[in-house]
């Protein structure tokens, strides 16, 4: 099962001790799925009892029993004690036993006597008794609360008396449920982003439309697998250009949503409605407007799993759950609702909503537009663009420029908010009607600036807006901005600047200021990448002064916040982690590629910083705020692979990484492509595996050259390529790379920033790697010294543990300790996971004077074909009977090619064997052919 192995060996763990176990959770969360896992083998089928209640036979008395009575052997019975037996018999309507009596049954349709319950305990347990000489048996009771009392309490009884003699037992409940006597309840939670992604993969969504999965169904895999499905089944023609546009819900899940509704009180019903009509529902709001039981009501619906609480808020699950609750609601109860939370709200705005959906015959389309423009100013935008669409939808079709130029602003304002119904809905009305040119520009931008990074795949959309705005230099300077961008992002450096610099000129020619420093913005940036810094600072001072309003949702490409981006570019990480707070403390009130743009570059200043907790936490909220508002994951995952590279685990910035690659791939986003490999490329050289991290690397570096980007400052593969090529054996190659980037480190005269230091790094291992061990360590104590003055005390670790490994190879043993200790110190410190586990590993081969991985011995069973080596011979000789190249072991163990060469002959005289395919044959245990005897 996907994502669920920990839960299930939990679960086990707890059979093992007799306790029984009961699995709770909302429904869709994979109880039953996980009952089917748990009596699946090595139990055989007649060891698993599986029974099950259900609404329409809770209330038939002893019906579960029968069920459980059914699968057990019938010859058992014939010996049982008469009282014991008659029980069984009635339980089963078995022999006429309920009908020989005249009295009345309460239960099944009065047919009979009931069977005497203290007779039927005993008659269950007797023959589960029995049952249970043949071997252990596993009872599997599918939700408890619908199974009748009378089968419940039977169930019980046998269990509390059998869990000693090899009866487990596993029943399901909705939260809130009591476990058996002695047993334990076990939540099962909701599936994470990367489980659900693996649980959809069979559908091959793009990564955008899995991530809206995801957020849209709370982690259930129910509701996950019936909105994939959804978006599978869609016709192609139906999928837009211009963002994502919400999958209606099937018919089937609609129906399922109504059933589920239907069986909460009519009290938690209305609760939810209001829920579902305010614009930010959270537990407090709705208790001001008048539902004083509010919480026990989001908890009832919670564990029917129709909602979720994140930080405070109520998300329901799917979100179409508030569309099925409104619609199913009557004009007067939604009116009731409305005017509750009218009086409820904090914000005149929202008072002004409430009120006009309360009675829409009372409120016109201007008084809509004006509470719009206030709640925009108060940068409430979400409103902002509902109560724009709302004025719209007041509007008469006499008044159409009005009504058209108040759904542009709901189009720009949703963008902004990254609300792709709301962009949608405004952008179908002004493009369907008779509407004006520059309010169809307006629209078409929003439609692109929804994209996020997928600007590039906007090409039709482009097209049309730069057609609408033929004449109009404003117009026109706007587009070409949005062309600019679209061009970086997709890779073409060259047609970037071209677009940057005309609409830099057309918003000149018109005094459009804010777009001016927009495009000079995109000019630096392209400065900035194909190393000209010069040009780019004078490009940015342009941009800032005089400085300009941002337009709505266009924070990333507002000179401000490239003046932070530079400053992590060139190492002033304080003061870019001080400009990133002060603009997260604007955009924190809001939702979109804003907040998590933000929230990402901090979490990457952070993990440089060595912040690894604050890393961490930066880009957790980065990614969940990018799945609820749909935006491209790409970017989110490559920030959580950083962090996690960090200062969390290595496994998940492997997949975190490998996820950003194909998500970018598939939105044509190469600036992320390029990122996501880089991080890849680091994890697998933390992980051991130079020839992948290389390959991803070089991938990279080829991708980098097409574009014509040539700043080393900017993505920082450079040092990391020269040193897994230094690991691989390949030292001129990796001397190249080096020369390279310090020749372009020598134009942008940054020759001792954090970049030269890792090139140092990188020379040190080739160095060591040619026979010159102390020139190495000499370098990298140059190297170490320059990050500690940079404060970047992660690369200042992998400094020190590249020392201790040195040290520990030239037999230095109490130099290697000092070394890998003082590493541990710094990255403890961090809380940096993965580095951290690195140096503890590296502390105790100086401890135990092993070496690592493959180099610390020889394999079991090679012990004695390797007889006679010295540890150093039988280092190399393991490494070459792996496979291994003499490059390769001479890398692996710092050695030069020409050292490796003559420890083999020397090996290869004391084993008796004549090549690297006897000698493997050796390591491996397997018989190999003997040598010719010489002469």
């Amino acid at each position: 099962m996907v994502g669920r192995d920990a839960l299930l060996a939990t679960v086990r763990s707890h059979l093992d001790l007799g306790r029984p176990v009961l699995l709770t959770g909302p429904s869709g969360i994979g109880k039953s799925a996980l009952l089917t896992a748990l009596g699946a083998a090595p139990l055989p089928d007649d060891r698993v009892l599986r029974i099950g209640g259900s609404d329409s036979e809770r209330w038939i008395s002893w019906s579960a029993a029968a069920d459980l009575l059914g699968r057990l052997p019938s010859a058992r019975t014939a010996d049982l004690a008469y009282a014991h037996r008659a029980a069984v018999d009635a339980i089963l309507l078995r022999n006429g036993a309920r009908a020989s009596s005249p009295e009345p049954a309460a239960g099944l349709g009065g047919r009979g006597p009931e069977p005497d319950p203290h007779a039927a305990r005993l008659a269950l347990h007797e023959l589960l008794h029995r049952h249970l000489r043949a071997g252990p048996a596993l009872l599997l009771v599918d939700d408890l609360t619908r199974v009748d009392a009378e089968s419940a309490a039977l169930v019980a009884y046998a269990v509390r008396r059998l869990a000693a003699a090899g009866l487990g037992c596993v029943c399901t409940a909705p939260p809130g449920a009591r476990p058996l006597p002695g047993g334990v309840e076990v939540p099962v939670p909701a599936l994470s982003s990367e489980q659900l992604a693996d649980l959809l993969a069979p559908f091959a969504l793009p990564a955008r439309a899995a991530n809206t999965v995801h957020a849209d169904s709370g982690g259930n895999p129910y509701l996950a697998l019936s909105l994939a499905a959804a978006v599978t089944d869609r016709p192609e023609g139906s999928r837009p250009v211009g963002g994502p546009r919400p999958t209606p819900l099937p018919p089937a899940l609609q129906a399922v949503i109504a059933q589920r509704l239907g069986e909460l009180p009519e009290r938690a019903r209305a609760t939810l409605l209001t829920a579902a009509l305010a614009a930010d529902p959270a537990v407090d709001l709705l208790e001001r407007a008048g539902h004083d039981a509010a919480e026990q009501d989001v908890a009832t619906a919670s564990a029917a799993g129709l909602l979720v609480l994140v930080h405070g808020g109520i998300r329901f699950t799917p979100p179409a759950v508030a569309a099925v609750l409104v619609h199913t609601a009557d004009a007067e109860r939604r009116a009731r609702s409305h005017r509750a939370l009218a009086t409820a709200v904090p914000h005149a705005s929202g008072r002004v909503r409430h009120e006009a959906l309360a009675s829409p015959e009372r409120t016109q389309g201007r008084s809509l537009a004006a509470a719009a423009e206030t709640a925009l100013r108060s940068g409430a935008r979400a409103l902002a663009a509902e109560l724009f669409l709302l004025a719209a939808d007041r509007t008469s079709t006499a008044e159409a420029r009005e009504r058209f130029e108040w759904c542009a602003a709901a189009a720009e304002a949703g963008a902004a908010e990254s609300l792709p119904e709301i962009v949608h809905r405004a952008a179908d009305t002004v493009l369907a009607g008779e509407s004006h040119r520059a309010q169809r520009v307006r629209v078409r931008l929003a439609l692109a600036d929804l994209s996020s990074q997928a600007l590039a795949c906007m090409d039709e959309t482009l097209a049309g807006a730069l057609e609408d705005a033929q004449g109009d230099a404003a117009l026109t300077a706007r587009v070409r901005l949005r062309l600019a961008w679209a061009r970086m992002v997709g890779g073409d450096t060259p047609g970037s600047q071209d677009e940057a610099v005309a609409a830099a000129g057309l918003a000149r020619s018109v005094a459009d200021r804010g777009t001016e420093a927009l495009a000079l913005t995109v000019q630096a940036v392209n400065h900035r990448v194909t190393g000209r810094p010069d040009a780019a600072r004078r490009a940015l001072a342009a941009a800032l002064a005089p400085p300009a309003p941002v337009p709505e949702g266009l924070l990333p490409l507002s000179p401000r916040f490239y003046a932070a981006r530079f400053a992590f570019f060139d190492d002033r990480l304080t003061a870019a982690r001080t400009e990133l707070l002060r603009m997260l403390s604007q955009v924190e009130r809001g939702r979109g590629d804003e907040l998590v743009l933000v929230l990402r570059c901090l979490a990457e200043v952070c993990a440089r910083m060595g912040r690894c907790r604050d890393a961490l936490h930066y880009a957790h909220r980065a990614g969940r705020v990018a799945r609820e508002c749909g935006t491209s994951p790409g970017p989110t995952w490559y920030t959580r692979a950083v962090a996690e590279l960090a200062g969390g685990s290595l496994s998940r910035a492997t997949a975190y990484a490998e996820r950003g690659v194909r998500a970018s791939e598939q939105e044509q986003d190469a600036i992320h492509l390029g990122r996501c490999l880089h991080v890849l490329g680091q994890a697998q050289l933390l992980a051991g595996d130079p020839a992948k991290a290389v390959r991803n690397l070089e991938r990279v570096r080829a991708g980098e050259r097409r574009r014509g980007l040539t700043a080393p400052l900017v993505l920082r593969w450079h040092g990391d390529l020269a040193l897994g090529l230094a690991r691989l054996g390949r030292t001129a190659e990796a001397a190249e790379v080096i020369a390279e980037a310090r020749a372009a480190l020598a134009r942008e005269a940054a020759p001792e920033g954090a970049v030269a230091a890792q090139l140092l790094r990188a020379e040190a291992l080739a160095t060591a790697v040619e026979g010159d061990p102390q020139r190495a360590t000499e370098l990298l104590g140059t190297a170490r010294r320059r990050f500690a003055v940079l404060g970047q005390p992660l690369e200042e670790a992998q400094c020190l543990l590249l020392v201790s490994r040195l040290e520990r190879r030239r037999r230095r043993r109490a130099a290697a300790q000092r070394a890998a200790e003082e590493a541990r110190e710094l990255l403890a410190a961090c809380a940096a996971g993965p580095w951290t586990e690195e140096a503890e590993g590296a502390v105790r081969r100086c401890e135990t004077g092993g070496g690592r991985g493959t180099a610390a011995g020889p394999p079991s069973g090679a012990a004695g074909g390797l007889a006679g080596l010295t540890e150093a011979e039988t280092r190399i000789a393991v490494l070459v009977g792996a496979g291994a190249s003499n490059r390769e072991v001479a890398a692996r163990l710092f050695l030069s090619a020409k050292t490796v060469e003559g420890t083999l002959t020397r090996i290869y005289r004391k084993l008796g064997v004549r090549s690297r395919t006897q000698l493997c044959s050796l390591v491996s245990g397997r018989p190999h052919a003997a040598p010719t005897p010489p002469g």
